[in-house]
C-alpha cells in the first residue's frame, strides 16, 4: 500500500491511526454502502446509521469479552467532562468516590469529585512525581465509597497499571482513555470503563463509556437530562445528534483490530515497541533518564528525560527533520514522550531507537 509524505507520529492525541483504516475510508467517503451520500451527511435517525452504530458497540464489546449485562455509551464532552459526570450520577456526601491519584488526569478527576464534595482519596503516588501507579498495599479504600476510580495508563507521566486493584465488591470506573484495547485483560472487573477515543480508537470527538447496566440505573432524577447516564442508555445514544463520523470510524479501527489478530496480537506489538525503546534508555548509561520505575512504565507512552533543556531541544529539533513528530513531552513536566499506540507500526519504534542510538553517540 502507498503511503505519500507520511511521517512517524509519536503524538499523544490525536494520535496516529491505521493507514488501511484512512484509506478505507476515503474509499467510501463520498458514498457510504451505497446510499449516495457520505456518511457525514447521513441521518443518525436512518436505518444505515443506526445499523453502523449498533455493529461498533458489538464488535467492542466482543473485543473485551462482555456480555448483554454491558452497554456501550457514545457521550461528547470529552473525558474531562466524565471527571464531572461520575460523582454527579453515582456518589453523595455520605458515600463518596475513593480516587487512586497517579498523574494529572487522576489528580483532574478527583478534583471535580472535591469540587462537588463528593470525592476521597484512595492513594496517591504525587510525593514521587507520579514515577510509579500505587500498589494494591498501598491503597487504602473507605469501605462505604460509592466506587473506586482509577486511571490505568498516565499519558503524561508513562506510567500504567499492571495490575487490576482489588475493591472488595466497591464499583471499579478506570479512564482508559490511553490503553484500551491495548492488551488483553478481565474487562468484567470493571462496572465502567470510559475512553477519549483519540489516543487508540479513532479520531477526536467522542467518548466511548461500557458500563453495567445495573451501574448506568443508578442515575439520579435531579440532574440535567445531558449529564446522566440513563439518558443515553435509554436512548441508544440517540437522544441528541451524536458525533456520527468518530462513530463510524471507531468502527472500522475495531474492525482493523479484529482482523489484525485481536488483543493478543496488539498486546504483542505493543510490548515488542515498547521494549525496544525502553532498552535504549536502559543502555544508555544515564544519558537517556526514565521517568516511569521499570514495574510501572507504560506500553503505551514511553517518557523520558536529557541531561539538560538545551538537550532536549535540539532532540526534539532534530528528530523533526528525520519524521519523527510529536515527541515533545507534556508542557508540565517537559522532556521526551514517544506514544506508541495500538496504531504506531512497528517501523516507528524502529526509527526512533535508531535516532535515540545516534543521537546518544553524537552527543553523549
Amino acid at each position: 500500500m502507498q503511503t505519500i509524505n507520511r511521517i512517524h507520529n509519536f503524538n499523544p492525541g490525536p494520535a496516529t491511526l491505521p493507514v488501511s483504516v484512512l484509506f478505507d475510508v476515503q474509499k467510501e467517503f463520498l458514498n457510504y454502502k451505497d446510499t449516495g451520500m457520505s456518511i457525514l451527511e447521513t441521518s443518525h435517525r436512518s436505518k444505515p446509521y443506526e445499523e453502523m452504530q449498533n455493529q461498533v458497540k458489538s464488535d467492542l464489546l466482543e473485543l473485551m469479552g462482555l456480555g448483554d449485562d454491558y452497554d456501550v455509551l457514545f457521550i461528547q464532552g470529552g473525558a474531562s467532562l466524565q471527571f464531572a459526570m461520575i460523582p454527579m450520577n453515582f456518589a453523595t456526601p455520605e458515600k463518596k468516590g475513593s480516587y487512586v491519584l497517579s498523574g494529572s488526569f487522576a489528580s483532574k478527576a478527583y478534583k471535580e469529585a472535591e469540587l462537588l464534595g463528593v470525592g476521597s482519596i484512595a492513594a496517591s503516588s504525587k510525593d514521587q512525581n507520579f514515577s510509579h501507579v500505587p500498589t494494591q498495599d498501598e491503597l487504602n479504600i473507605d469501605p462505604n465509597s460509592a466506587y473506586v476510580h482509577i486511571c490505568s495508563n498516565n499519558t503524561i507521566y508513562g506510567t500504567e497499571y499492571h495490575y487490576i486493584p482489588e475493591t472488595n465488591g466497591i464499583p471499579l470506573i478506570a479512564d482508559m482513555s490511553s490503553n484500551i484495547l491495548s492488551r488483553p485483560m478481565d474487562f468484567s472487573k470493571f462496572d465502567m470503563i470510559y475512553a477519549g477515543v483519540q489516543k487508540n480508537l479513532g479520531p477526536a470527538g467522542v467518548v466511548v463509556v461500557i458500563a453495567k447496566k445495573s451501574l448506568i440505573e443508578k442515575s439520579p432524577e435531579n440532574i440535567p437530562t445531558m449529564l446522566r447516564y440513563d439518558t443515553f442508555a435509554k436512548n441508544n445514544s440517540l437522544y441528541n445528534t451524536p458525533p456520527t463520523f468518530t462513530i463510524y470510524f471507531i468502527g472500522k479501527v475495531l474492525q482493523w483490530i479484529k482482523n489484525e489478530g485481536g488483543l493478543a496480537e496488539m498486546q504483542k506489538r505493543n510490548e515488542r515497541k515498547a521494549n525496544l525503546i525502553y532498552r535504549v534508555i536502559d543502555e544508555s548509561n544515564g544519558f537517556y533518564i526514565g521517568h516511569a520505575d521499570k514495574d510501572s512504565r507504560s506500553t503505551m507512552n514511553v517518557t523520558f528525560n536529557l541531561q539538560n533543556e538545551e538537550l532536549e531541544k535540539k532532540f526534539i529539533a532534530e528528530s523533526i527533520e528525520r519524521k519523527l513528530n510529536g515527541l515533545k513531552g507534556h508542557r508540565s513536566v517537559g522532556g521526551i514522550r514517544a506514544s506508541i499506540y495500538n496504531a504506531m507500526p512497528y517501523d516507528g519504534a524502529v526509527a526512533l531507537a535508531m535516532y535515540m542510538d545516534s543521537f546518544r553517540k553524537r552527543n553523549a
